[in-house]
């Protein structure tokens, strides 16, 4: 919202409301703090992620076993809230209020399970690409060794 004395003024040089201009402003300082705050936020993310997943049952043991345990929660979920939908939309004065709420947990439940699938799967890719560099490094000290001699 901008002050009303801005409302008619035009910025010269530029020939955008001063209303618009410090709308845009504004937007562009929001987004700014925005992402910092999500950069911040992804190290609360990692923790309650953690923490929701342990409470689920899934153990930490094996890590692409608990990535497809979790694709197959993903499906469970989005298959429970489907079929509960209709019958939430039914129900007089609150179906469409209820029907809404459990579509936003059912799209909560899915972010949070990728965002935990991405974290094994980006951490699986880490470690065999580790893995396979520290095989390239010991086949060029082989061939550096038979270089030499």
């Amino acid at each position: 919202m901008a002050p009303p004395i801005l409302g008619d003024l035009i910025v010269p040089g530029v020939n955008v409301e001063a209303a618009r201009l410090t709308w845009m402003t504004a937007m562009l300082i929001m987004v700014i703090f925005l992402i910092r705050a999500l950069s911040d936020a992804l190290v609360f993310a990692d923790i309650v992620t953690d923490i929701i997943v342990r409470r689920l049952g899934i153990k930490e043991e094996r890590s692409l076993k608990r990535a497809a345990r979790d694709a197959i929660y993903i499906i469970i979920a989005i298959l429970l809230a489907q079929a509960a939908l209709p019958f939430l939309a039914s129900i007089p004065n609150i179906g469409g209020v209820l029907a809404a709420a459990v579509s936003l947990i059912a799209l909560g439940f899915f972010l949070l399970l990728m965002y935990d699938i991405g974290r094994i799967l980006y951490r699986v890719i880490e470690e065999r690409a580790g893995k396979v560099a520290d095989w390239f490094v010991e086949v060029h000290e082989r061939v550096t060794e038979k270089k030499r001699k």
